[in-house]
């Protein structure tokens, strides 16, 4: 139980750092510097080791099924987080400019089709997951930092769905609905799919290699 409240507290601060990060997009006006200083949210996760989902969705193959559980655990506590961080900014004299731009946002991509943001869930976490490999694996310390935030803003740059950021987003803009719910699930799942693509396929590749 310890166990698992200590990883749910990870969680939670893991969407807090990623709302973080999805304030300063929604602060700024030039894109390009928006997506790439909302890094610092992914930057905050990879430095303290908290518990995103977008990140561990993509360990799944190397952990027994109970792992499921754990990513369930690190989903609610992103949402809880991302939830938070977005109610205090509500309180205050920032809140007013974020809240007309979330909703814009959300607008928008609650506006997608259903194959549309599964189909761009897949493309962000494929995105995410390199970065965190690249900042993980790099020998070079410089290299580590480059991958993470390049990865992150080309993510954002090109309009692709991460449920955490979109936790933030439907928050921050009160988007909140059954609607809302479904497309996030989608979004989720489309993360997911995303995560899996790379490890599986390096996955295959070790064992066809093995077998010859």
């Amino acid at each position: 139980m310890k166990q698992i409240l200590a990883d749910f507290i990870y969680a939670v601060l893991a969407g807090a750092a990623i709302a973080i990060g999805g304030t300063i997009y929604l602060s700024l006006d030039n894109k390009i510097v928006g997506a790439m200083l909302f890094t610092v949210g992914l930057f905050a996760v990879c430095v303290n080791g908290f518990n995103l989902f977008t990140g561990k969705v993509a360990y799944v193959f190397d952990n027994k099924p109970r792992y499921l559980l754990f990513l369930l655990n690190c989903w609610v506590g992103n949402l809880l987080g991302a939830w938070l961080v977005a109610a205090l900014l509500s309180l205050t004299r920032v809140g007013a400019g974020l809240y007309e731009k979330a909703a814009g946002l959300s607008d928008v991509k609650l506006a997608d089709s259903a194959l549309s943001v599964f189909l761009l869930g897949i493309f962000c976490n494929m995105l995410v997951c390199l970065a965190v490999d690249g900042f993980r694996f790099n020998q070079h310390e410089l290299g580590k930092y480059i991958g993470l935030f390049l990865g992150v803003s080309v993510f954002i740059l090109c309009g692709f769905e991460h449920c955490v950021a979109n936790m933030f987003y439907f928050s921050m803009g009160d988007a909140w609905s059954l609607h809302t719910l479904i497309w996030l699930m989608l979004m989720t799942a489309g993360n997911a799919v995303g995560g899996i693509v790379l490890p599986g396929f390096r996955k295959l590749r070790r064992i066809l290699l093995a077998e010859e």
